[in-house]
Formats: C-alpha cells, sequence, structure tokens
C-alpha cells in the first residue's frame, strides 16, 4: 500500500494563506537543511529534499497551487503522482540552488553579487576607561590603533612602481565567474567570486616590494575621541571612516570605542538617575535641620524636616546623569538619608536621653514600669534588670 503523502503547506511549515515569499523562503532553508549535497549517503535526509521540493513545486506555481487548495493530492494523481514520480516540469529551482550551493561550496549568485561591488570596509573595536564623573559630563580620550595606511609607494594600487594591475584573463574583468552544478533536477547554472582576482577583475603580476601587493602599510597612529556626556558603561561611541579600507571602492569601515566606567566610593547610576546614601544625625532627624550632601556638581544644602525617619528618600531634581540624546535634558539624584544611632555615649548624654525619653512619654516596647516581667540583677547602671522566659 502507497505511503499517504502530508499536506504540502505543513510540509514547508506554512500557513495555507502565505504568500510566494513565505514559501520560498521556507522552501529555501528545508531545502539547505537536507540537500544530498549537505547529508551523502542520508536516505531520510533526500527523502525529505525531495518531499519540500515537491511542495514546492506545486505551492510556487498559482495554477498549481489552485488545483491542490481545490482537489488536494488527487489533482495530480493523473499526470503528477503516478508509478513514474512526480514531475518537477515548469518549477523554477534556479535562484534558490544558486544561493543553495554558494553557501555551500563557497560562491553563489547572492555572495558574488555583493563580493563583486563596493564593499564598506570592516570595523575596528577599542576600549577605553573613563572616571563616574567623566562619564556623566564627557570628556576627551586618546587611543592608539593599528591601521592601514594608503601605500605612498604605488599610491594604493599594489602593484610594483613602473607597472599596474592586469585585467583578470579568469573572469575577464567582470569579478565573477560561472559554473555548472548537477543537481536531482538537472544542470544548474551559478555565479561565484572569480578564485584568482577575488572579485576585483584585477590581478597583480608584480606586487608593490613596500604593501605585497595589498596596497596599504599597516602603522599606529592616535586619535583624540570625544566621549559623550551620559554615556553608560558598555556603551559605545563612533569615529566614522577611520576603520579598514573598502573594497572594490568602497568607504573605509568605522571605529567604535568601549566605554567602561569606573565605580564610584559614594555613587551608584541607574540610566541617567544617580543614588547615594547620607547619614543624619539623631538630633538633626528628631529636630530638623540643614546637612551637606554630595553630588556630581558639588555639595549641595538641604533642609531635613523635623522627624525624619531613616531611609527616608529625597529626590534632588536635575542632579542625574545628562541624556546623550538632550544634553539639557538631566535625571535626578536620589538620597536616601539613613538616621545614625550613636553608639558611644558619656554618662550625661545617657541621663539626657532618659530625660528626654520621660519627657516624651515615649513607650514604644519599652519594659519599664511593667509589672509583667520579675525582677532581676542590678545593671552596671544600678538599675533592675527585667526578663521573660
Amino acid at each position: 500500500m502507497a505511503e499517504q503523502k502530508r499536506d504540502y503547506y505543513e510540509v514547508l511549515g506554512v500557513d495555507k494563506n502565505a504568500d510566494d515569499a513565505a514559501i520560498k523562503k521556507a522552501y529555501r532553508n528545508l531545502a539547505k537543511k537536507y540537500h544530498p549535497d549537505v547529508n551523502p549517503g542520508d536516505a531520510e535526509a533526500e527523502k525529505k529534499f525531495k518531499e519540500a521540493s515537491e511542495a514546492y513545486a506545486v505551492l510556487s506555481d498559482p495554477e498549481k497551487r489552485r488545483q491542490y487548495d481545490q482537489f488536494g493530492h488527487s489533482a495530480f494523481d493523473g499526470g503528477f503522482g503516478g508509478a513514474g514520480g512526480f514531475d518537477f516540469s515548469g518549477a523554477d529551482f534556479g535562484d534558490i540552488f544558486g544561493d543553495i550551493f554558494g553557501e555551500i561550496f563557497g560562491g553563489g549568485r547572492a555572495r558574488s553579487s555583493r563580493n563583486s561591488g563596493p564593499m564598506k570596509g570592516a570595523n575596528l573595536r577599542t576600549s577605553v576607561r573613563i572616571s563616574f564623573e567623566e562619564a556623566v559630563f564627557g570628556c576627551k580620550k586618546e587611543i592608539e590603533l593599528n591601521v592601514k595606511e594608503t601605500c605612498k609607494t604605488c599610491n594604493g594600487s599594489g602593484a610594483k612602481p613602473g607597472t599596474s594591475p592586469e585585467t583578470c584573463s579568469k573572469c575577464g574583468g567582470k569579478g565573477q565567474v560561472m559554473f555548472t552544478q548537477q543537481s536531482l533536477f538537472g544542470t544548474v547554472r551559478n555565479v561565484q567570486t572569480c578564485p584568482d582576482c577575488q572579485g576585483t577583475g584585477k590581478v597583480i603580476r608584480e606586487k608593490c616590494p613596500d604593501c605585497h601587493g595589498t596596497g596599504y602599510i599597516p602603522m599606529k597612529k592616535r586619535y583624540s575621541v570625544d566621549i559623550p556626556a551620559g554615556i553608560d558603561n558598555g556603551q559605545s561611541t563612533r569615529m566614522p571612516g577611520l576603520g579598514e579600507p573598502g573594497v572594490n571602492g568602497g568607504s573605509r569601515g568605522d571605529v567604535l570605542i568601549e566605554v567602561i566606567v569606573g565605580r564610584h566610593p559614594i555613587f551608584q547610576r541607574q540610566e541617567f538617575d544617580i543614588y547615594s546614601t547620607v547619614p543624619v544625625s539623631f538630633a538633626v532627624a528628631a529636630l530638623g535641620g540643614e546637612i551637606l550632601i554630595d553630588t556630581v556638581d558639588g555639595k549641595v544644602v538641604y533642609d531635613v524636616k523635623p522627624g525624619t525617619q531613616t531611609d527616608t528618600r529625597v529626590r534632588l531634581r536635575g542632579k542625574g546623569v545628562p541624556s546623550w540624546r538632550n544634553k539639557d535634558v538631566r535625571g535626578d539624584h536620589y538620597v536616601t538619608l539613613v538616621v545614625q544611632v550613636p553608639d558611644k555615649l558619656k554618662p550625661e548624654a545617657k541621663e539626657l536621653l532618659r530625660q528626654f525619653d520621660e519627657l516624651t512619654g515615649d513607650t514604644l516596647n519599652a519594659a519599664k514600669n511593667s509589672d509583667s516581667a520579675p525582677e532581676g540583677d542590678d545593671g552596671k547602671d544600678g538599675r533592675k534588670k527585667r526578663f521573660w522566659k
């Protein structure tokens, strides 16, 4: 009994309303995964490849897809799916296999078209360390890079003085060569980057003795970098046009400078806001008064309200980090006030605190004057201690 075929949409993993681009993309991914050249000797992979190819041959053809949507697999029982196997005539696999073979064998239509034209050079990356304050307000830093400068001996041609690059005989100066590839569906023509000239269309017979045919001389150079205000740890700033040279007339790449921000002893940063903790004396917390708070702009005077509790958070508007998008916009500085309880008191101070306690009538969790606890031995201060089991 013949094996029942799976639904073509299920085979490709697309919805029944999928457009042509989605169907093509799905098939390309499956063909790349299960192609026999990628899985030599794998019968199961070959089976899945043929199954996906059959589904694509139908769903990529508007008329065949209409028939399949109406009648299912039975639409092709007479002329397509008999003992002779599925008929792939009319299906366009050329551009898909051109891309696939290019990725597998190092060429291909999509890749060659990119390599033969102007290509921007690669980016260079480096890093620089700055302080917390420098990140907040911006600064200038010096960096040193290994860069490629145009060779003065050959003026960048790569050819020995008195000679010049020649047109590549293999590709005729086009930078691309055509080759054929045998597939399950016959011969497929593909285009790849010329291996002799690497897509430039030119071959250097006599290389420059200074740059060895590259057209560039490596050297160290120093640059001044503007670090923008508000930049954060791990972010990068860009210096355009100072990276690796382009290919085939392409522009130079860029230099990306990653910023490493040092820790601050009292400030912490979250996006554009700054956080810190400031101690407040017991007396100031109770009675109120002015204190000095350190900010990135210097010390500011803050008026503590009477009765301030520990861990109270106050907000200093506009004392945070400037936005790198708009330097006139700044975050805030949040300060946590921590009331300091003295741990060493003179006898006079202790007595005054006891009087203060009695005058305020503060009995919160107090054990004094309670008859529910038995008395113990006298303590060092001569007062009876009470204890509970």
